[in-house]
């Protein structure tokens, strides 16, 4: 298969996306599954959808070539057969993971992926609620090392569409559990749900794109709880259904709380790094303060998971 030959797959998903919107939307309003929807809030994220579509469109030709620059410098060459498909698929989940980490731990980048968490609704229009200038953020660069390794830019493009598009079924309440066999390896509608919970032993878990091992590895995992049904949505709502608000409102809180520090690069730099919630005055309101507040009230649950001693 020539470089160019590849399907873009996410392109061709969208009747998919649409038809599966769309009978979600029927069988919650009907009673027949499972699941909220709240009209407002959903066509936001379809919003959210069409503009993320129309940005990663119009810069997909500047960071593919940014990609292509490094190829020349690669230590293999990767022939095109099902089993390096298979490779960079698992590789680029594996790149996934660190990236949906570093999108949570630094503010940088958590002013880009909140928008993904903005709505305190489940269901396949969340999946939709997509960013709008995620490409200027510089996390495209993970995706260097798989070139260096010989996988060319289009391949991982393909693996990428792959990726995204098994993501987007995860997306609902109306699935309640998987088999146990399935739950175990796979990411699935239980695990990201509690991904996109604020309750408190759930924030910053289950980063995984498609495999949810990595969380497993790497000690993020947290199961959902029937006893503590997630509730989504993003510490600090975003409180608007405006597209341009939901995209953009991080990243205008970022720069009015670094020019509240007046003339202090390091202090900037400092906000962008650490993880949201923290304060170059000390006074943090992260996931783990707001971890351990939890425990302070409920010691019962101390040690938990997700959840400090």
């Amino acid at each position: 298969m020539e470089f160019h030959d590849f399907p873009p797959v996410t392109t061709y998903a969208a009747p998919f996306f649409v038809l599966s919107v769309a009978l979600e939307w029927w069988g919650v309003k009907s009673g027949r599954l499972h699941g909220r929807y709240e009209t407002k809030d959903a066509f936001t994220s379809l919003a959210m959808g069409v503009g993320n579509v129309v940005v990663n469109t119009a810069t997909a030709t500047l960071f593919f070539w940014l990609l292509i620059i490094a190829w020349p410098y690669r230590v293999f060459t990767l022939p095109y057969t099902w089993w390096s498909f298979l490779a960079c698929f698992v590789l680029y989940d594996f790149i996934y993971y660190w990236k949906h980490r570093f999108a949570h731990r630094a503010r940088w980048w958590w002013m880009e992926h909140v928008t993904h968490h903005s709505s305190e609704h489940y269901n396949l229009t969340t999946a939709l609620r997509q960013p709008w200038f995620g490409p200027f953020t510089g996390l495209y660069i993970l995706g260097l090392p798989m070139v260096i390794l010989g996988f060319h830019p289009y391949l991982i493009g393909f693996a990428a569409g792959w990726n995204l598009l098994y993501q987007f079924w995860i997306h609902t309440e109306a699935i309640n559990r998987m088999p146990k066999w399935f739950e175990a390896v796979m990411n699935t509608p239980s695990h990201h749900r509690v991904h996109h919970a604020t309750n408190p032993r759930y924030l910053d878990t289950n980063y995984a794109g498609v495999f949810i091992i990595w969380d497993k590895m790497f000690g993020t995992f947290v199961a959902e709880l029937d006893e503590d049904k997630p509730v989504y949505g993003i510490v600090k709502p975003v409180g608007s259904y405006n597209p341009f608000t939901v995209a953009f409102h991080e990243f205008f809180a970022l720069m009015r709380d670094c020019a509240s520090d007046g003339l202090r690069p390091d202090k900037w730099f400092g906000r962008m790094v650490n993880a949201p919630g923290w304060s170059p005055d000390g006074r943090h309101n992260r996931s783990v303060e707001l971890k351990q507040a939890y425990v302070d009230t409920h010691p019962d649950q101390a040690g938990k998971p997700g959840l400090p001693r």
